[in-house]
Parts: C-alpha cells; sequence; structure tokens
C-alpha cells in the first residue's frame, strides 16, 4: 500500500491533466515495489523502491516538489522500519540528499543510531556517499506559489490543508511488514519544525507482531496520539481488525482537532486505509488481485 497525502482536495479543483500526472505516478511507485514483492523480494526494499519514486515526482510534498520553509528552503524528513527486527532509521531537516528515504535506511543500516538531523544528517549522507543533489531539485514553481500566497496572507502555514507527504508499507513473502514516510514538511513551518513522518511511533511503525503504518496529516496531532503505535498496538494486544483499529486512533486524531490519513498492512496479509479528509492519494496491490490507485473519498 502507498499514500501520496491526504487534505481537503474537491475534484473541482483538480485538474484532469494533474489527476491523471497523480494516478500515473501511483500506479508506478505500486509497480515498483510490487514487483518486488512479486519476485520474492523483501518488504524493506519494496518501500523503499515505492517511496523513491514519489520522492522523484514533483506532484508530491516529499524529495522534488517538497514544501518551502518560512525562511524559502527546503528541509526533508524521512523514515523506514523493518517489522522483523524493528530497525528503524530516519532523518530531519536534511537540505541535499536526492532520495531522503535512502538516506534513511542508511542510518538505520549503517550507523548505531535511529534519527539524525539537520548538519549532522547531511553529513552522514555525504560521507556514505549517497547522491546529493543541488536545492533547485527540490523547488517547483506550484510550492513556490503556495509560500508566497501563505507570506501574503499573514503567514499560517498550510491553510489550506494540504498534506502532501508520502508512505509506503508491505508485507513480504516471508510474511515481514515494512514501513517507509517521506515529506518535505508543511509550507511556512519554521524554527527548524519536524512533524511526524520521521519519528518512529508517531508517523512511521512496522512490527511483525502487529502492523506496518505511514501516516500523513497534521503532524502535531499524529506526534500526541503516536498514532502508528497506537495502530500496531490495538492489532498485536487487543487483536483488533485492521479497520478498526486504524478508523479508532483516527477518530482520536480527529477528536483532537487534526485530520490526515493512514495505511496499514498486518503479516496475515489484510491491509486498510482511513483518513478524515476529502481526500488521500492512495493505492493498493497484492498477489490476488489488480492493483488499485484512488485519489479522492468516494472512490472508496
Amino acid at each position: 500500500m502507498i499514500h501520496g497525502g491526504a487534505g481537503e482536495i474537491a475534484r473541482s479543483r483538480t485538474s484532469p491533466e494533474t489527476d491523471a500526472a497523480l494516478r500515473d505516478a501511483l500506479a508506478r511507485a505500486l509497480t515498483a515495489g510490487g514487483d518486488i514483492l512479486s519476485s520474492g523480494g523483501a518488504a524493506l526494499d519494496a518501500v523503499e523502491a515505492a517511496v523513491r519514486v514519489l520522492e522523484d515526482d514533483p506532484h508530491f510534498n516529499a524529495g522534488r516538489g517538497s514544501a518551502f520553509t518560512f525562511e524559502g528552503t527546503n528541509e526533508l524528513d524521512a523514515a523506514i522500519m523493518a517489522g522483523d527486527t524493528l530497525a528503524a532509521g530516519s532523518i530531519a531537516g536534511v537540505t541535499a540528499t536526492k532520495n531522503p528515504v535512502t538516506l534513511a535506511r542508511a542510518v538505520m543500516e549503517q550507523s548505531s543510531h535511529v534519527l539524525l538531523g539537520r548538519e549532522g544528517a547531511d553529513q552522514f549522507s555525504r560521507d556514505h556517499d549517497l547522491e546529493q543533489t543541488d536545492p533547485a531539485w527540490f523547488a517547483t514553481p506550484e510550492r513556490r506559489r503556495q509560500l508566497d500566497e501563505l507570506l501574503a496572507n499573514g503567514g499560517k502555514y498550510d491553510v489550506e490543508m494540504k498534506y502532501g507527504t508520502v508512505g509506503a508499507v508491505a508485507r513480504d513473502t516471508s510474511g515481514h511488514l515494512a514501513a517507509a514516510t517521506s515529506t518535505g514538511g508543511v509550507t511556512g513551518k519554521r524554527w527548524g519544525r519536524i512533524g511526524d513522518s520521521p519519528l518512529i511511533g508517531a508517523g512511521t511503525y512496522a512490527d511483525d507482531r502487529g502492523a506496518a503504518v505511514s501516516c500523513t496529516g497534521a503532524g502535531e496531532f499524529f506526534i500526541r496520539e503516536s498514532v502508528a503505535f497506537q495502530i500496531n498496538a490495538r492489532v498485536r494486544f487487543l487483536g483488533e481488525p485492521l479497520q478498526v483499529a486504524a478508523d479508532t486512533v483516527m477518530a482520536e486524531v480527529k477528536a483532537l482537532g487534526g485530520t490526515g490519513g493512514v495505511i496499514v498492512t498486518a503479516a496475515d496479509g489484510d491491509a486498510a486505509w482511513s483518513f478524515t479528509t476529502s481526500s488521500m492519494y492512495r493505492g493498493r496491490a497484492s498477489s490476488d488481485g489488480a492493483a488499485v490507485v484512488a485519489l479522492y473519498a468516494d472512490e472508496d
């Protein structure tokens, strides 16, 4: 399963060309991850591959196309987690790594740490020869327009509630789970703000004994609810069906005043998504059915 963000984006505000481009990118991400799984590959490889596709596509708020900070820069966050070992890696506030999810995996596999931030994460990326890019790669005219509009309206970030964070969860043929999430944050963020995406247990979590979860939405609320871990815990300890667990925790987020969505899968192959917004860009592929891509709530 994959997502490309959730928000209050109506059909009437999406051009046919953008609609088609979004669906094409989601389909390509599903194919990238699905091909790995269908050939017997690992869930961890599948979620990284799917997220890299979405990071490279400017229609999403991750990698290329990331939101601008208040100061007009791009600061990128990502996380990845393996459900069999609970190994995890994440990065926050990086500025030059072309694919942040790959840097998060490098932190997981090539360091003794889980979370690296800002200058240190950038240096770790260079030290491990990950592909670097010029800041212009991340910047797009549409994201710049959104920042300019925000500044003109007094500086309240993400006033249109567009959460373009991307993510993937997967179960492989060995029954192992993995999750990955990547984001540019929210338009107009300040003072080194970090949301839920790179925080293990908040925006990203994977545990073979419960569930793999990737979140998108109003990060401050997802952090306070520890959304990804809560869903996993409800599945693991209470034995709740995925849909019940996801809907319950998302209702708690909504009660706090937050919005967004989650994708979830479990070791038995069950899968679910849940969101409180009018749209969540999403897709699902499995060995026993055709791939499904959807953008709006009424497509369920």
